[in-house]
This record gives structure tokens, C-alpha cells and sequence, in this order.
């Protein structure tokens, strides 16, 4: 693989969520956002589902640390010019739901929010920078939550294409390329950052999850819809959390538990938004979880929507892949994005837990083009370390660099199999918040952020080893990876 070649026009950059990194939670005119009110810890979630769960904050008890961020809210300008330093062709970030809609439900935005993202979109076009949005990125406003009970409530669809048709009205000149739902999928084992659903308003109920599914399905299809009428240019992709899943063994009982696990969690909300309709499968699948499909509140206007306006490309994050064990009870777990699973034997893991699987990214590569045939994007890949500066100051990150390099030369080898690949961006291609656990220690950018778990820091922004390494990556267009 010491020949291979990029497109020439691959879009390198990186990626970011605004409820991880931009702070200012309160300002503006901005409302609360689910994230705002996720607790700091590994113990996150569970707090979450917890039966009592209320969504209010209890600064008492737990540290909200999405409230500071790394306040790129006052810092954007500072940190656009960081990314053009590294060469980016691209920026993903996205739009905070409740900074343009406080509570979700209003008829006009919020001005304050808007003049915001002109500014941001401004700043990447000044640098040349091709601005990437997703429009809703784990970060719906709460009022959707505490009073419409989440995406389970078909009154969302109304509310998220108000919201969409707000940025794209007003963005679409500036902006080709956008992102319906982050992680869509990632509902299937946490439903409370994409759904707004925990224990208490019934997350445990897999019909909520389903019936969730589609109402996003469906506000998603109303998207594609108005994007390529205001321009039929216009890029509208999914976004799904894709695990390459490996069988433990030969076993066929393994072999078919893969299958399934395959069609539940990497394809299933693939297949609906990007084939048009639910795939053979749905009947089977649900039943396995008591939820019968025609239970599900649908019309057929909105069947032909999802078959009319499918995504015209598939953005997907890959940090690690899995193993599927069903016949076995004492193999030792892992953690990951999200879920766990089985450790496999042939893999390192982070410092998190999360195994590292460079060739994983090949084959899910293969396996979304063979089965689509539409442009991929990978939109999110990197490594979560603890980054420790050095007595001058500096975070020498060797092994963020040896991590990125082997999943760049899959990369390549993956276009060379005849997968069409769009781009790449790293994920937190500057210190953020952690979702999964809240944390700053959690690291995965190229530019270091004074900032620690307990809110204490400078913010003072300063530059990895691996920043002038992926300078070279982007000048070089995935040349010089050394």
C-alpha cells in the first residue's frame, strides 16, 4: 500500500459537535439542550436511566461540564485560523437546535443564534474552508423532552423541519454539505442523546425506539426534500456510528447472530434512509424485541416521503469494531462508542477500552459501498488519549499519529477496492468535551486545550505533535503519512 492514491478533490478536515466544544450555554437567547443537562462521568448514562430521573441539573452533585465547553463560542475565530493552518479543505460542526429554536416548539428563531453560525460559516469561507453541518447532533432542545416526550412524539417532525428549513433557507448558498441525524442508529443502545428517551419517559420500550426511528426517518426525508429544492446541488447525507462486527468463530449459530447484529444496528436505519423503505428484514428484527411494525403510528403519504427523498451520501463514524459471542459465557468485555462487546484477541484496545481495528475501517468501507452504492464520508475516526504536555509545554502524540496513519492507509487501499470515499475528518480535531463520558481528559484533538475535568484551565489553545503531522497529510493529499 505504498502507492496509494487520493482523489483530487478529497476533502480533508475535521469535526466537531456544538454541544461538546462551544460553551455558552446560556447565552443569547439560548436554551437548554438534553446535552446541557448530561452529568460529567463514566456513570453517565445510568445516571440518566435512572427510574427518577427529572432532567434537571444538580450542580450539588455533578459537574455539567458542556456548559463551559472549551467556550468556542468566543474562541471561533481563533480556532477557524488553527484549522486553516493545518490545511483543512473541510469543517464539520453542527447547529445547535436550541440556540436557533431556545425551546424547540417557537414559530421564529432566535436572531442572536442565527448571527452566530453567519459569523462561524463566514470565518470557514474566509479560509476556504468548505462548511459541513449536521443539523441535529445530539443536542435537541429539553422543552422537546420534558414536554413532548421525545422523538417518539410525531409532533417533532414539525418542529425539526422548522428548524431545518430555517438553516437551510438561510445557509444554503454558503453550505453544500449537510448531515440530517448524528449516529442515528446509535438509538438501538442509547436512545437518550438522539431520541431524547431515558427510563422515565420510556426508553425501555423498544416500540418508543422504532416509533422514534421513524419520525426522524421521515423529518430526515423532509429535509432531502427542501435542500434539493432550494438547490438541487445541495449534498444531504445520513450519519450512522458503523462497528465492523466479526463472528467470535465458525460457528453457525455465531455466524447468524452476527447477520442480525449486523441488520439491527450498522444497516437498518442505513437502509431506510438511503434505499427509500424498510428493509425485508423489519418484520423479523422487531418481533425479536416484541414491537410489531404495523403497531407503529405511519401513513403511507409518509412511506412514499422516505422513497421519494433518500440521503445523497452516507456520512459514518468508525473508532473500533466488535465481536459477537452466543454461545460462550465467559469471555472477557470491552468497551467502545457507545456499547461494548467481546475483546478480540488479535486487537489492541485505548486507554478507554476501545479496540483498535485500522483494517475494521476497510472492510465497513466495503461493506456500506457494496451495499448502497452511494459516496461515503467517513466523518468521524480518532483516538480518545490522555495527552500529557511535557516540560516545554508540549503534547508529543506519537501514538495519535500511529492510530491515524494506519486508518488513512486502509483508507486508501479501501479506494483502491473501488469504494468512493468523499473525506475525511477527525474527530475532535480539537479538544472537546467527551460524550460518552463528559471528560476534557479524553482527548482526540490535534490542538491542545488548557482545560481539565474540573473546569479548571487557561483555555489557552496550543499545538500537538500530530498537528504539523496532519499539515503534511493534507499538503501532501495522504502522500506523506510519515
Amino acid at each position: 500500500m505504498t502507492n496509494l492514491k487520493f482523489p483530487k478533490q478529497f476533502m480533508w478536515g475535521g469535526a466537531t459537535a456544538a454541544n461538546q466544544l462551544e460553551g455558552a450555554y446560556h447565552e443569547d437567547g439560548k436554551g437548554l439542550s438534553i446535552a446541557d443537562v448530561l452529568p460529567q462521568g463514566k456513570d453517565r448514562f445510568a445516571i440518566v436511566n435512572q427510574p427518577d430521573f427529572d432532567w434537571t441539573i444538580d450542580e450539588s452533585k455533578y459537574r455539567y461540564p458542556n456548559h463551559l465547553g472549551i467556550d468556542h463560542y468566543h474562541h471561533f475565530k481563533e480556532d477557524i485560523k488553527l484549522f486553516s493552518e493545518m490545511g483543512f479543505k473541510c469543517y464539520r460542526f453542527s447547529i445547535a437546535w436550541s440556540r436557533i429554536f431556545p425551546e424547540g416548539d417557537e414559530q421564529q428563531p432566535n436572531q442572536a443564534g442565527l448571527a452566530f453560525y453567519d459569523a462561524l460559516i463566514a470565518e470557514c469561507l474566509k479560509y476556504d474552508i468548505e462548511p459541513i453541518v449536521t443539523i441535529s447532533h445530539y443536542e435537541m432542545p429539553l422543552h422537546l423532552v420534558t414536554k413532548y416526550g421525545g422523538w417518539k412524539n410525531k409532533a417533532l417532525i414539525t418542529f425539526y423541519k422548522r428548524f431545518a428549513e430555517t438553516v437551510l433557507t438561510r445557509y444554503f448558498k454558503q453550505v453544500k454539505y449537510w448531515m440530517t441525524f448524528n449516529e442515528i442508529n446509535s438509538a438501538f443502545s442509547f436512545p437518550v442523546m438522539s431520541q431524547g428517551l431515558v427510563a422515565s419517559n420510556g426508553a425501555d420500550d423498544k416500540h418508543n425506539i422504532f416509533q422514534a426511528w421513524h419520525n426522524q426517518f421521515v423529518a430526515s426525508a423532509w429535509a432531502v426534500k427542501m435542500g434539493h429544492e432550494l438547490d438541487p446541488q445541495l449534498q444531504i447525507g445520513c450519519m450512522l456510528l458503523y462497528a465492523t462486527t466479526y463472528s467470535y468463530d465458525a460457528n453457525p449459530v455465531n455466524q447468524l447472530a452476527t447477520l442480525q447484529q449486523n441488520q439491527a444496528f450498522n444497516f437498518f436505519c442505513g437502509d431506510v434512509q438511503v434505499r427509500g423503505e424498510y428493509p425485508a428484514y423489519t418484520d423479523a428484527m422487531m418481533d425479536e424485541y416484541g414491537v410489531k411494525f404495523q403497531d407503529l403510528e405511519f401513513s403511507a403519504a409518509e412511506l412514499a416521503l422516505l422513497k421519494h427523498y433518500p440521503v445523497d451520501y452516507i456520512g459514518f463514524s468508525y473508532y473500533m469494531s466488535a465481536v459477537i459471542e452466543t454461545t460462550q459465557e465467559h469471555h472477557a468485555e470491552v468497551g467502545g462508542n457507545l456499547l461494548s462487546g467481546l475483546k478480540n484477541p488479535f486487537l489492541k484496545a485505548s486507554e478507554w477500552g476501545w479496540q483498535i481495528d485500522p483494517i475494521g475501517l476497510r472492510i465497513a468501507l466495503n461493506q456500506l459501498y457494496d451495499r448502497y452504492r452511494k459516496p461515503l464520508f467517513i466523518v468521524e475516526n480518532g483516538l480518545g488519549a490522555i495527552d500529557r504536555p511535557d516540560e516545554k509545554g508540549e503534547v508529543q502524540d506519537d501514538y495519535r499519529i500511529d492510530y491515524l496513519r494506519q486508518h488513512i492507509e486502509q483508507m486508501g487501499a479501501a479506494i483502491h477496492d473501488g469504494v468512493d470515499l468523499m473525506g475525511y475528518t477527525p474527530w475532535g480535531c480539537i479538544d472537546l468535551v467527551s460524550a460518552s463520558s463528559g471528560q476534557m481528559s479524553k482527548r482526540y484533538g490535534f490542538i491542545y486545550v488548557d482545560l481539565d475535568d474540573d473546569g479548571e484551565g487557561t483555555l489557552a489553545r496550543s499545538k500537538k505533535k500530530s498537528f504539523d503531522w496532519y499539515r503534511r497529510v493534507i499538503a501532501s493529499n495522504g502522500a506523506d503519512l510519515a
